[in-house]
């Protein structure tokens, strides 16, 4: 199994294809494996993949105690790319793999051709904050979710109430769900990883941006509404918006992929 050892970090990554890089950044509660299903078949053809393990998750491994910032999770991630990658990479984040994408183009924007954030803001604000906050106290207090309580929790946030009730599409979207949740691995990273999503600010720091930056948001994304990644686009120099009808934040993962894709390797080559 590949790891790579970095200042504070053991990582666990994997590599798909060959050709110029993509670096793929998980969210919350997510493995780098997240992306496999679904874009590294269509993707491994025509470029050479990186996914990887955040520290407070799967198999990566980290020496510093908790609480992380957002730059200790951007600094794992450079200097994983500066090892087993060909710099300048193309990243793909999501949710707060967006946020890391974002303090990474920020702090090493030598690493970077281009950045694709997906389901982002410039920080957590509103319901958002509610949102994050409450399921954080609730697992400090020893609350925890699984089987279908969890899966039905989480899917209304993940995907738009159309998918949810398709009859077909559903049963699908449950099946991913319940994997997920089985693993236990939302419940082990929730803490570490949600609280940087908490607490991240970088509204002061984007018009600093010199990296091409392509924000996507979806429409019916209630975890990260669509005026927040308008935000971020409007903040950074080279940003540039992309909004999507009918998609949720985690429509990229069963709903809508076959538009996405296509949508996300256009942005990529444009910058080969």
């Amino acid at each position: 199994m590949p790891f790579q050892r970095v200042t504070e970090s053991n990582i666990f990554y994997e590599q798909f294809g060959e050709g110029a890089d993509i670096v793929w950044v998980s969210g919350g509660g997510g493995l780098g494996s997240d992306w496999h299903a679904y874009q590294i078949p269509y993707f491994e053809t025509d470029f050479r993949n990186t996914t990887f393990d955040n520290r407070g998750i799967g198999r990566t491994t980290c020496d510093i105690p908790q609480p992380w910032p957002v730059e200790a999770f951007s600094d794992d991630a450079a200097e994983l790319i500066r090892s087993v990658c060909d710099p300048p990479v193309a990243v793909i984040g999501l949710s707060m793999g967006s946020a890391i994408v974002q303090q990474l183009v920020l702090d090493h924007p030598e690493l970077f051709r281009m950045a694709v954030v997906m389901g982002t803001g410039a920080n957590s604000r509103a319901w958002g904050w509610d949102y994050q906050e409450a399921e954080i106290e609730f697992r400090k207090a020893g609350g925890s979710l699984d089987g279908m309580m969890a899966v039905c929790h989480y899917a209304a946030t993940m995907y738009p109430a159309r998918a949810l009730g398709d009859r077909e599409l559903w049963p699908k979207l449950k099946a991913d769900l319940l994997a997920w949740i089985d693993t236990g691995e939302n419940e082990v990273s929730l803490i570490p990883q949600w609280e940087m999503s908490l607490t991240y600010d970088q509204a002061g720091r984007l018009p600093e941006c010199t990296v091409p930056l392509h924000v996507v948001a979806f429409q019916e994304d209630v975890q990260a509404p669509p005026q927040d990644g308008k935000e971020v686009a409007d903040l950074a120099p080279t940003g540039e918006y992309h909004l999507f009808e009918g998609m949720g934040h985690c429509s990229i993962f069963g709903h809508t992929q076959d538009v996405l894709n296509p949508f996300l390797k256009e942005l990529v080559e444009r910058y080969r």
